[in-house]
């Protein structure tokens, strides 16, 4: 595409977290940040107990584990953005910068909160915990099995990430030139029905409902091991993501004739509910106590795409209502948005050290989830001002300027 086109095309996500702080703290993008919010609010809902819950965000909780997969499109879209732009405007990857960006976005927080788990056995927030060299290999994620290891785990999606990273510019660097609009078409298709083929095989042959002992602990430990965790089962989100940034730079106009954000917001919301109605059909499991979200079949092979597909829509409308909903004064979502990724890092951990402080018996009710959210907020903004924002500010004065955000 030519750089007229691209130019013509919806500006860059200021909110991406590779810009520099000035900048993020003047000109977030309150769209994403609205789905960002939602991502991690849900994942921290997913991991309180059941007795500190309240009784109006139970029926949310075992459908918490999908703000993982809003995240996934959000990182598909942004990163995907700054990428595709650079060799869209006819500059070469720069393997570098991109990196360097990432690594000191990444790495400074997660390394601490993991020399914290591996080096003080009683802040971790299960019995067992995975070898530290998996962690710092971002190969977690692989064999994964809660039985086994169960400190940590939300590193799994980092793994994830660090995956989409090695890739991702290298397709671009190779189908910059040469890609046509049928053979990407025909690559997104295919990465979606091989996962979901995927997910399907491996399930069949693992797992047989008909055990006794398996319902519940064993297929969870067997669905969360070989279907969940695995890079290759979870790339939808991350697709879906790069395809709505690709159609936004290098099909604008198609994007705004065909996909007005009312309508793309209505698709999305269809879509996210379809796949929420899929999560819940307990097929072969209908007489275990397996969670609804935990069903393999269809939810796991069709709830995946279709849910991420959905996020895509919604991203995709709220930034081009960006002009409209900019005016609205949401600090708080803003806050929490800015806070997710130290949130995440910290959230289980910090639940932990409540019932170490306060005692389990006074961790329900109200005023467990009131205190499980207020000391996740504290740790995590002590994290985002102590790590975070240091080492953000040290990246923007060693990389050149025009290397920081895009």
């Amino acid at each position: 595409m030519n750089i007229t086109t691209v130019a013509s095309s919806k500006p860059l996500d200021p909110s991406d977290e590779t810009t520099s702080l000035e900048a993020a703290a003047t000109a977030r993008a309150l769209g994403p940040d609205i789905l960002r919010a939602l991502a991690i609010l849900l994942v921290m809902l997913v991991h309180l107990p059941a007795e500190a819950t309240p009784l109006p965000l139970a029926g949310m909780q075992p459908y918490g584990w999908l703000g993982v997969d809003i995240f996934f499109v959000l990182s598909g879209y942004l990163i995907g953005t700054q990428l595709m732009a650079e060799a869209a405007r006819g500059n070469a990857v720069d393997f570098k910068a991109f990196y360097l960006r990432r690594a000191f976005r990444i790495l400074p927080a997660f390394l601490l909160v993991l020399a914290l788990y591996t080096f003080i056995p009683s802040l971790r927030d299960a019995p067992t915990m995975q070898s530290a060299w998996r962690f710092l290999t971002f190969t977690v994620n692989f064999g994964l099995d809660p039985r086994s290891g169960g400190t940590f785990t939300e590193a799994w999606s980092l793994s994830v990430e660090e995956h989409f990273y090695l890739v991702l510019p290298v397709l671009v660097v190779l189908l910059r030139r040469r890609a046509t609009v049928v053979f990407l078409a025909f690559l997104v298709t295919t990465i979606v029905l091989a996962g979901m083929s995927l997910r399907f095989a491996v399930w069949q042959s693992q797992v047989d409902p008909a055990t006794e002992m398996q319902p519940y602990r064993q297929a969870l430990a067997v669905y969360l091991r070989d279907v969940y965790y695995p890079t290759y089962n979870r790339l939808d989100g991350l697709t879906f993501g790069v395809v709505l940034a690709g159609i936004r730079l290098f099909k604008p106009l198609l994007w705004e004739r065909y996909m007005p954000p009312y309508m793309a917001l209505g698709i999305g919301s269809m879509f996210v509910v379809a796949a929420l109605v899929i999560f819940s059909i307990r097929g072969p499991f209908a007489e275990t106590n397996l969670p609804l979200v935990f069903q393999p079949l269809p939810g796991a092979v069709v709830g995946f795409p279709l849910f991420s597909a959905g996020v895509a829509f919604i991203l995709g409308a709220l930034l081009d209502l960006q002009p409209r909903i900019a005016r609205w004064h949401l600090p708080a979502i803003s806050g929490i948005a800015m806070l997710s990724y130290s949130l995440y890092l910290t959230h289980k951990g910090v639940y932990h050290l409540d019932r170490m402080v306060f005692g389990k018996d006074n961790l329900q009710g109200l005023s467990g989830f009131v205190i499980y959210f207020a000391t996740c907020f504290i740790v995590a903004a002590t994290l985002w001002f102590l790590v975070e924002r240091n080492f953000l500010t040290l990246r923007d004065h060693l990389m050149p300027r025009s290397h920081r955000a895009g």
